[in-house]
C-alpha cells in the first residue's frame, strides 16, 4: 500500500507539472524587448517631469506607441534620439525650457510684516498670516525649491531669492511644483522678455511693499509697437504669439520688472 501510494504521488506530481508548463507557455506575458530598451536609455530620475509617475511609466507608454520620444527633459535631445531609433519614430525637436523665478522682491528690495523665526521652510511661513512678506505675491526666499531640486540647478543668492543655473537646469518642475505662491515657469530659452512680477496689487500698495514690482503704470502697454502687453489686473502681460522681442518695454518700464532672463546668443 505504501508503494502504491508513492508510485501514485509521483504520477499525480508529473501530471500536475505537465499541466503547469503548458499553462505557462500559454499565458506567459512576453517581455517586450522595446520596453526594455527604452527604460535603459531613460536616465531612471523618476523626476515626473515627462507626465509620468516615473521612467518605467514612460517607457511603457513609449512602447505602446502612446507618447512621444521628446518628453524626457532630463536626458535632452540625446536620449530622445535614441528612444525615437527605438520605436522608429521621426524626431520631433523640442526647445530646452528653463525655470524662471516670477519675482525679483528680495531682502534688500521688499519689507517685511513680522520678523519669522520658525521652521525654516516657505511652506510653512506662507501659512502664517499669509506669510511674513508684506507682498502677499513675493518669494519668501527660504529655500524649499532649493532643497527639491536634484540637479544642483538653484541656489539661494546673498539677497535670499533663489538664483536658476540655466546651463544645469533640466525643467522637471520641481521647483514648480514646491513654490507655494507659484512663483516659477518654465519657459522656452528664446522667450524674451519676461515680467518677473506677479503682484495683482494696485501701483500704490506695490511701491510701499517692493521697490521692483509691477506698478500697472502702462509705459509698457503704451510703448510696445506691435501691442503684444496688456496690463491684466495691475500686472504686465506678454502675448508671445505676437511680441517680436525687440526690447522696447525692456528699456522703457521704470521699475525693471520686465527682463530678457536669458541672453539673446544663447538662443
Amino acid at each position: 500500500m505504501i508503494l502504491e501510494s508513492i508510485i501514485l504521488a509521483g504520477i499525480i506530481g508529473v501530471i500536475i507539472g505537465f499541466v503547469l508548463a503548458i499553462v505557462e507557455k500559454v499565458f506567459a506575458v512576453k517581455s517586450d524587448e522595446r520596453y526594455e530598451a527604452i527604460l535603459s536609455v531613460l536616465p531612471g530620475i523618476n523626476c515626473g517631469a515627462c507626465g509620468f509617475p516615473g521612467c518605467s511609466g514612460y517607457a511603457q507608454s513609449l512602447a505602446q506607441g502612446k507618447s512621444e520620444p521628446n518628453l524626457c527633459s532630463v536626458g535632452g535631445i540625446s536620449v530622445a534620439q535614441k528612444i525615437s531609433e527605438i520605436i522608429g519614430v521621426e524626431l520631433k525637436q523640442v526647445e530646452k525650457r528653463v525655470a524662471v523665478l516670477l519675482c525679483q522682491g528680495g531682502r534688500s528690495k521688499s519689507i517685511e510684516k513680522f520678523n519669522y523665526k520658525g521652521i525654516s521652510s516657505c511652506s510653512a511661513v506662507n501659512i502664517i498670516d499669509g506669510g511674513n512678506k508684506a507682498c502677499s505675491y513675493g518669494c519668501l526666499g527660504l529655500g524649499d525649491c532649493v532643497l527639491v531640486c536634484q540637479f544642483d540647478a538653484l541656489k539661494m543668492g546673498s539677497d535670499k531669492l533663489p538664483i536658476v543655473d540655466k546651463e544645469k537646469c533640466t525643467a522637471c518642475g520641481k521647483c514648480v511644483q514646491t513654490c507655494p505662491r507659484g512663483l516659477f515657469e518654465l519657459i522656452p530659452i528664446s522667450r524674451t522678455p519676461v515680467v518677473l512680477c506677479k503682484s495683482r496689487e494696485n501701483g500704490p500698495d506695490t511701491r510701499k511693499n517692493c521697490k521692483i514690482g509691477c506698478i500697472a503704470c502702462r509705459i509698457c502697454e503704451k510703448k510696445c509697437p506691435v501691442s503684444a502687453i496688456k496690463v491684466i489686473d495691475n500686472l504686465a502681460v506678454i502675448d508671445y504669439s505676437i511680441c517680436t522681442s525687440c526690447g522696447i518695454c525692456v528699456e522703457a518700464c521704470p521699475q525693471k520688472v520686465i527682463v530678457n532672463v536669458v541672453p539673446k546668443n544663447k538662443e
